[in-house]
């Protein structure tokens, strides 16, 4: 099956407090498990998404730079926590507090990915806004993928920085 990325609409969706979204992938980021929560709030029937990237509900407005954060975090073997803007089916967008963690086999080496999401605080997403707005900026500063990823992870790094904070303290910051 063919994914035809959808054009954003700007209409932000909500789902319930007491929902959580549920999904795992394997090592390259392929769909192997979404619950119905997910696949309620982002318009697909199960068969549209196993199989197929993660990236399928990535909204634009989400900076490549905290995804290549997330990945160099979670193929070092350590959860992370992250607010996550997504796309539905349709283009309409919702927010979330993303909990990723490495799967581990009997091995005791990674297998896949476990990623729970739940309702972000108001407060903390237009905190986020803005920080992905600036990081957003600077990726589309330059034309070449590495060069855009670069300037946005050093930005981020640099953000991060500023504040004192490793990653994970920072993030509990913004609902605060």
């Amino acid at each position: 099956m063919a994914f035809i990325r959808p054009t954003p609409t700007g209409r932000e969706v909500f789902f319930d407090i007491e929902d959580v979204i549920v999904s795992k992938t394997d090592l390259t980021g392929k769909i192997t498990y979404a619950n119905n929560v997910f696949l309620d709030i982002a318009g697909y029937e199960e068969h549209e998404v196993l199989g197929q990237p993660h990236s399928m509900i990535r909204h634009p407005d989400m900076p490549r730079s905290v995804f290549k954060f997330m990945w160099d975090t979670l193929e070092a073997e350590k959860e992370i926590f992250a607010y996550v803007v997504n796309m539905a089916k349709n283009g309409d967008h919702y927010w979330v507090l993303a909990h990723v963690t490495p799967t581990f086999g009997a091995s005791g080496r990674p297998i896949g990915y476990h990623s729970n999401r739940r309702v972000p605080d108001a407060g903390a997403v237009d905190r986020v806004k803005q920080i992905y707005a600036a990081l957003l900026a600077e990726e589309r500063k330059y034309t070449d993928k590495r060069e855009q990823l670069a300037a946005g992870t050093g930005l981020l790094l640099q953000t991060l920085q500023g504040t004192g904070m490793q990653y994970d303290e920072f993030v509990w910051t913004l609902a605060a």
